[in-house]
């Protein structure tokens, strides 16, 4: 991985772990695979631990290293770095997503309740006139009994949020084309066609990763059926949304946005949905920072222990599942 990836995710703790479980290669952490040095160490390695940065591992990579036999990814998608020779090698994959999950879909839950609330909306009139509106005037349209949550696509962090909104009184419906009607239920939402989802959600929750069939499925025709007033969530990929399209059904005040991801990933500065009162723009923030970097060290370390002692992996990626991740 790279050194600033390294640096940020594995703390001396998390280290001192690591090597509790396992025999550790001499620091700098690797961060190019073809050095003299690397190639060095390669040839001893069994187990690599991968983050943010690694380069691609390929056949001449393989090549040095031939006792490899599992990648731990201490972080999401291995779509950067793990190849088909990987996969023709018969290495053990196993990823860090499901631990990365959980942070945006607590970002998620919190903008839904927030947004369901008309928060920020009314924290902004309250800083502009100083004073308390007439609670008992609050319309109807505020609140967050009752609202119908959709979400778009059963990924690990989909599944998170239904799971984070199941306390409250919300109902929520599901469209994932890979879902069943029955396996719906069994994770307590309802399933709908595509269409009934953008018409019939309050608020709505873009959780589909960014392939060729998905780029730009969120498009005009979906965005012109939602709710007036209705809220779109995205924490996937910008470009699973026709930008254009939602910038007009943004500024025309019909549809309120939450947007921690866009295409391009950062608007041009005289782009008009900065200056949008109904569009909340955050940078990319919802997957692990901070802290919570140490949960995605600390699954590494929990995979490694498991592969090591032989109970396999508790997060495996499997070559079948690829075109279905992000």
């Amino acid at each position: 991985m790279s050194r600033q990836a390294a640096a940020a995710v594995f703390t001396p703790r998390s280290l001192a772990a690591l090597g509790d479980v396992c025999d550790l290669a001499p620091l700098p952490v690797l961060d190019d695979l073809t050095t003299v040095r690397a190639k060095d160490v390669l040839g001893d390695v069994e187990l690599l631990v991968t983050g943010w940065g690694c380069p691609g591992l390929d056949a001449d990579v393989l090549a040095a290293a031939p006792r490899l036999a599992c990648v731990v990814h201490a972080a999401g998608s291995v779509r950067g770095h793990i190849t088909d020779a990987c996969w023709e090698r018969g290495i053990e994959v196993s990823s860090a997503a499901a631990a990365n999950a959980l942070p945006v879909a607590e970002y998620t839950l919190a903008m839904i309740l927030l947004h369901g609330k008309h928060v920020l909306e009314r924290a902004r009139d309250f800083r502009r006139t100083r004073e308390r509106a007439d609670w008992l005037s609050t319309s109807h349209e505020v609140g967050n009994y009752r609202r119908t949550v959709g979400i778009l696509s059963a990924s690990l962090i989909g599944r998170r949020v239904i799971e984070l909104l199941r306390p409250f009184d919300h109902e929520v419906l599901l469209h994932d084309p890979y879902v069943t009607g029955a396996e719906a239920a069994e994770l307590g939402v309802r399933w709908v066609r595509l269409p009934e989802l953008f018409a019939r959600s309050d608020l709505l929750s873009v959780h589909t990763p960014l392939l060729p069939a998905t780029r730009g499925l969120v498009g005009r025709e979906l965005l012109d059926a939602m709710r007036p007033g209705a809220v779109l969530i995205n924490t996937s990929r910008g470009a699973v949304v026709d930008q254009d399209a939602l910038t007009d059904v943004v500024r025309a005040g019909r549809v309120r946005a939450v947007l921690d991801v866009t295409d391009p990933e950062v608007l041009p500065a005289d782009h008009p949905l900065w200056d949008c009162p109904n569009a909340l723009i955050t940078p990319h923030l919802a997957g692990s920072q901070g802290n919570e970097w140490e949960r995605l060290a600390d699954t590494a370390v929990g995979e490694v222990a498991r592969w090591a002692a032989g109970d396999g992996l508790a997060h495996p990626v499997r070559r079948e599942r690829l075109a279905f991740l992000a």
